[in-house]
């Protein structure tokens, strides 16, 4: 096996951390480089690593000691720093891997994939969701035209975020709410299963908490294979119906067993997370018996030989130091990261304007 690749973690908060775990669990695939990051709390957590720690990206893109320079470096900071972060990577030539979204707006994250692409450094995006192996699996039956044309998906993302949630302040402001934060995971998904979304329409709402952040969305979506969907939002919820409770992807959620997408073609429905494929044996009929087929799914090796961890994080892991190897292309792109960070700023401005929105990854927005 090679060499692990070293990779930095800028951001020492709940998701740099998962992170850190993540490539300590990446079966010597990567090794962490350091921590970035200027509090003390997070100094002192390289520190009980025994990792080397910095305020600032200097020493992790190779500024300050000969040879201490990472193979890659993962932005879990602020979003609002990810786009001069990333320049800055991409000016050391060092390959990122930034946390959703790319950036807050779709004008600054089209600066930084242009600047990625024309130094031919890879950016990543951490959609990691991509990365689970019911992904894959659902993704090659529909490609392999399993379901027929797609007609109509569904989509559904309800749950309740506690009281306690809301003490940060930021969380109770514009951007920090379940549309940027919960719901462009499902829309990647969407995109990545189902083709382009050419346009939407949306409303929001936040009438109980009263914060002013939005806390329940709807969005009406058109696909650019003709299809329709519908996918409803909401942190005010109690409900059984989220990717979260669903998945089974993260231990600290309780799995429920549920479906949260449906996706129906003119030859059969498919049920997500849990990978079955409704079909009548014979006639297509709704008088006619329907049955469920699981479908099978399997688990890719690790580049060492041993099974990789259904931990989609973990095999994002794997995947970025294959991309930093010149081993793999990036799965979720800086360019796909934009993308879908353009349908979601077409929800809000839809929902602020009651107007249907066409995406436009490059020049932002358009009402129609």
């Amino acid at each position: 096996m090679s060499e692990a690749v070293s990779l930095a973690v800028a951001g020492a908060g709940l998701v740099g951390r998962r992170h850190v775990e993540a490539i300590a669990a990446s079966l010597g695939v990567a090794e962490l480089h350091s921590i970035v990051d200027p509090s003390p709390a997070a100094r002192d957590y390289a520190r009980g690593l025994g990792i080397a720690w910095s305020a600032d990206l200097s020493s992790a893109l190779g500024d300050n000691r000969a040879g201490s320079k990472a193979d890659g470096v993962i932005l879990a900071t602020p979003n609002a720093l990810h786009v001069s972060q990333g320049l800055d990577c991409v000016a050391a030539g060092v390959p990122v891997l930034v946390e959703k979204p790319v950036a807050v707006d779709v004008a600054s994250a089209g600066e930084l994939v242009a600047a990625g692409e024309a130094a031919a450094v890879p950016i990543l995006v951490g959609h990691h969701r991509r990365h689970n192996p019911l992904i894959a699996a659902a993704k090659a039956q529909i490609d392999a035209g399993a379901l027929g044309k797609i007609v109509a998906v569904q989509g559904t993302c309800w749950l309740m975020k506690p009281d306690d949630y809301f003490d940060t302040p930021w969380r109770r402001e514009p951007g920090a709410g379940p549309i940027l934060v919960n719901l462009i995971h499902d829309i990647d998904l969407l995109r990545h299963l189902c083709c382009e979304i050419v346009s939407v329409h949306a409303l929001a709402t936040s009438t109980i908490r009263g914060h002013a952040v939005e806390e329940t969305a709807v969005a009406l979506l058109r696909f650019a294979g003709g299809a329709l969907g519908t996918i409803t939002l909401s942190d005010t919820i109690v409900a059984p119906w989220s990717w979260e409770l669903t998945a089974e992807e993260n231990p600290h959620y309780p799995a429920t067993g549920q479906a949260c997408y449906q996706i129906g073609g003119t030859l059969a429905s498919l049920e997500l997370p849990s990978l079955k494929i409704w079909r009548n044996p014979g006639v297509r009929s709704w008088r006619e018996p329907i049955t469920a087929t699981p479908i099978a799914r399997q688990t890719p090796k690790a580049l060492s030989g041993d099974p990789v961890a259904a931990d989609p994080l973990v095999r994002q892991i794997v995947h970025f130091a294959a991309v930093i190897r010149g081993d793999a292309q990036p799965l979720v792109s800086g360019r796909e990261g934009l993308k879908t960070l353009a349908v979601i700023e077409a929800i809000k401005q839809s929902a602020r304007s009651g107007k249907t929105v066409v995406p436009e990854s490059v020049s932002g927005p358009k009402e129609t």
